[in-house]
């Protein structure tokens, strides 16, 4: 299924700048960046509590905000994207 998360974490301090980092490769992890703090990640049901779980534990409520937008499996028809792409597409597949 492919899940858009989004985030704003305040950078203010020390410590949030070491929230964003972490919370950007978490994402890193699961999916692709589509935009700055804007991830399109494809995950299984299993993975994505993982993903949710790492992201609730890393930011701060009363600083930060996550985003989640569940497309779910037939999420092609609810994507649409114009202009320039300088990323993979979610559903590219990787060798590492």
């Amino acid at each position: 299924m492919m899940v858009v998360v989004s985030y704003d974490v305040s950078t203010k301090t020390l410590t949030g700048r070491k929230r964003l980092k972490k919370v950007a490769e978490t994402c890193l992890n699961f999916g692709i960046r589509a935009q700055y703090s804007v991830f399109e990640c494809m995950v299984d049901p299993a993975q994505w509590e993982f993903l949710k779980h790492q992201l609730l534990s890393i930011y701060n409520p009363e600083e930060d905000s996550l985003r989640f937008y569940y497309l779910g499996a037939n999420w092609k028809r609810r994507h649409e994207h114009y202009g320039v792409s300088k990323n993979l597409k979610a559903d590219d597949t990787l060798i590492l």
